[in-house]
Formats: structure tokens, sequence, C-alpha cells
């Protein structure tokens, strides 16, 4: 069967090849990400069905996703590169698939939780591992252009979720929020399968002491500046969360000081173009998840759009965030990625600028916010693809899921530490009251601005 399968296989390296393993991780990475921002939408809907469950809880429907997401993907990046990136992109998109089925048929918030701390545990294996196969399948040349096609459907995936979720709720209710992935998900195995599978680097599992350290490190950062303002910031399980999760990421660095097959790979940190374009990956996800909650909670608040109409009205920026990284993954030479970094973060910082200049309780859509948002999307898309080329070009083949796994986690913390700053302002300002909005977009524009500072590091090694 084996045979058989590889033998009617594209070979790797072919043109077909190529827009295959493009084909199935967009698809995948689309699911991965949707599924980080659609659950929001369907707080209202659950609540009627959970009528027992307190809104503490519920929130931990859309926490188990994200903790677990963010804890594992640089652990998923290291075991893609070790035993194929084919083999594990399989296996966790079959996980996310049946998690998925489970969330949608969950009897309680229990066995919803559960379901989509599974789903975490899946997408942390589809998101390396499906880059990792376009880097693979796809030649040199034509890798910028895969990566700014992979940005795209992942910039759409974030932006339009909100919508999304809103159209699927409104008409067959949450739990098609979840079902929605059962024929995607046995499409993209079906079609995934005949895909040359990579050879097994050879190398060793990583350390397992301290791969565990290194994701419950990671989990427990994430978990305390995710719950900081419902428990308080002063309280001490949020400051066991963070204290202990600082600790064992430590650990995780010190031991893999002294093994020959670490957890965390700290050669690839003196490479200054992977370590800067780490650093604008964590401080342009801060501002870009901050920007992209506050927006919708603005239109639902302040101008009074149902979550359905605010989601819509969003929309436009995820078209214009995948012209964004189609523009720079065609035009935009390797040595110039920097600077379209650099461009995207400053144009997106601009128009949170504008927002936090212009917005007010008065409604103006068109003349206002559709602008600025189709600005604002063409810079997230901009950045997100350059950060993706310009680290993936500073990686050895043989690393590419590792390496992505990495930037990746970085970008999740800095989501959880974007959506913590969003809270902590809110919480100071009353809910129908703009002021505090506002000054959530001044604060993703000063974020966005810091990112674009990181990029002279990068250029460095890319001219």
């Amino acid at each position: 069967m084996d045979g058989e399968q590889a033998h009617q296989s594209p070979p790797a390296g072919s043109s077909a090849a190529s827009k295959l393993a493009l084909f199935v991780a967009s698809g995948a990475t689309f699911l991965a990400v949707l599924d980080t921002t659609v659950v929001n939408i369907a707080f209202s809907d659950l609540r009627s069905d959970f009528t027992d469950a307190s809104l503490s809880q519920l929130t931990w429907v859309v926490t188990a996703y994200t903790v677990v997401f963010a804890a594992l993907l640089a652990v998923a990046g290291r075991v893609a590169d070790v035993i194929g990136r084919k083999q594990l992109f399989l296996w966790s998109t079959v996980l996310f698939t049946v998690a998925s089925v489970l969330s949608g048929f969950a009897t309680g918030v229990p066995m919803l939780v559960g379901a989509r701390a599974l789903q975490g545990v899946g997408a942390a294996g589809m998101i390396p591992s499906a880059l990792g196969l376009v880097l693979q399948h796809t030649p040199p040349a034509r890798r910028q252009v895969a990566v700014g096609v992979w940005g795209a459907v992942g910039s759409m995936a974030a932006a339009v979720g909100p919508s999304l979720g809103g159209l699927l709720v409104d008409v067959w209710g949450w739990r098609s929020v979840f079902l929605i992935n059962l024929p995607i998900g046995l499409a993209i195995v079906a079609i995934s399968a005949r895909l040359v599978g990579d050879t097994p680097s050879g190398r060793k599992l990583p350390d397992p002491v301290g791969t565990l350290a290194l994701a419950l490190g990671i989990g427990g950062v994430v978990f305390g500046v995710t719950q900081g303002t419902d428990w308080g910031w002063g309280s001490g399980s949020v400051l066991a969360l963070l204290g202990g999760g600082l600790v064992l990421v430590v650990v995780a660095l010190l031991l893999s000081t002294r093994r020959t097959a670490p957890a965390i790979e700290l050669d690839l940190w003196r490479n200054r173009t992977f370590a800067a374009t780490n650093v604008s990956s964590l401080l342009f996800g801060a501002a870009m998840y901050s920007y992209l909650l506050s927006s919708l909670l603005f239109l639902n608040a302040i101008w009074g759009y149902s979550e359905l109409k605010a989601g819509l009205a969003v929309t436009p920026g995820a078209f214009s965030a995948a012209l964004g990284a189609i523009v720079v993954g065609r035009r935009v030479g390797p040595s110039k990625q920097w600077a379209a970094v650099a461009a995207g973060s400053v144009l997106f910082g601009a128009s949170c600028a504008a927002m936090f200049l212009l917005l007010g309780t008065e409604r103006q859509y068109v003349a206002v916010w559709l602008p600025i948002g189709i600005l604002g999307g063409l810079g997230i898309g901009a950045a997100l693809t350059a950060i993706s080329n310009a680290a993936t070009a500073a990686l050895a083949p043989q690393r590419f899921a590792s390496g992505t796994g990495l930037l990746m986690t970085t970008r999740q913390i800095g989501g959880a530490l974007g959506i913590a700053a969003l809270a902590a302002i809110l919480e100071r300002h009353n809910v129908l009251d703009d002021t505090g909005y506002l000054q959530v977009f001044l604060a993703c524009a000063i974020g966005s601005v810091a990112a674009a500072a990181a990029t002279p590091w990068i250029r460095a090694r890319t001219q």
C-alpha cells in the first residue's frame, strides 16, 4: 500500500507536490488559526445552552485551546523535524478533527473544555509541520511566494473568524462552529496522504525532561497572563503560574545547555536574523491580537453593532491582509524582507493611531473605519509574511519545523500579553465608554512601532 501510494504521489520538489503541500498546509493553518478566534462569538449561545455554567467557566472553552496550543508549538516543531513532518501533520490533523467532533457533541462544559484542549494539541502539531511540509516540497526559488500564500491564509483566518463564527452561530448554533471542521479535516487528511513523506532526520528526540519543563513553563506563563485580570495580578494563583512558569522555562534553558538533544536549540537564537524576527513576532503579536479583539468589542459596545454585523464590518481588513501577504511574498526580495516587516508594522501602527485619533461614539464606518481597517489589514499581512520569510530564510532545511514552532510560540505569547494588556486597560473604564477602547488602540500603535524597531537586526543578516 505504501509503495503504491508513493508511486502515485507527485515527486518531492515538483510543481504538483509544491502546490499540494501548500494547499493542505494552508487548509490546516486556516482551521487552527480560525479556532483561536471563532469561538469568542459563540459565547452568548453557549450560555443559553449551559445555563448552570458561570461566565468564568465558559472562558475555559477559549483558554484551554490557546494555552495548550501555545505550550506545545515549540515542542511539536522539534518532533516534526525528528520523526518526519508528514507523519506528525497527518496524526495532528486527525486528532484536531476528532477533537472538533467531540466539541460539537459536548454534553457539558467539562467535556467541551477537555475537547478544546485536545484541539489545542492537534493544532500545535499541525502548524509547524504544515509550514515544514511547504518548505520541504517547494524549491528555494519559490519558497518566499509559498510563505506569502500561507501567510495570507493565516491572516484571513484570524480576521474572518468573527464574521464566519457569527454566521454559523446565527444560522445553525454554536455546535456548527466545531462540526464544520469535520469535512474540511477529512479532506485535508485524504489529500495530504498523497504527499511524499520526508525522511526522518536521524536526530534524537529532544530531552524529555527539558521538553516537559518547556511545555509546562510556557503554558503556565500564558495561562497566568490570560487569567491575570480575572483573578487579580497580585493573587497567589496568578503569581504561582507566572513564577512557576518562568522557573520551568529557565530549567529547560539550563538543561538545553547540557543535553546532546536539547529541548531548546539555543544555537538558533545565536542567529541574529532569527532572534530579531522572534522579537518582532512577539511585539507584533501583542499588538495584532489586542487590536483584533478590541475592534470587535468597540463595534459591539460603542457603536451598538450585533456580533454578526461587527464580524462583517472587520472582514474587509481580512481581505486586505491577504493582499498584503501575497504582495510581500511575490514582490519583495529576500534582502528586503526587513523593510517589509518595518513597513507593515508602521502601516499597522499608523492605522491604530488613526483609530485612537478619529474614532468616537458617532458611527462613521465608510468614512473612517473602512479605510483605516483596510490599511491596517495590509500592514498585518505584510508584516506577518515578512517575519515568516525572514525567519525561515535563516533556518537550515532540517530545522524548518523547529524554527517555525518557536516563531509561532513567540507570537502566541505576545498575543496573550496583548489580550492581558487590553483587559487591564478596559477594566479601568466603563464598558460603554469609548475612552478605554481608544487607549487600547494607542497601545497597539506603540507595540507595532516597537516591532518595527527590531528590523535593523533583521537587515544585518538578510542583505
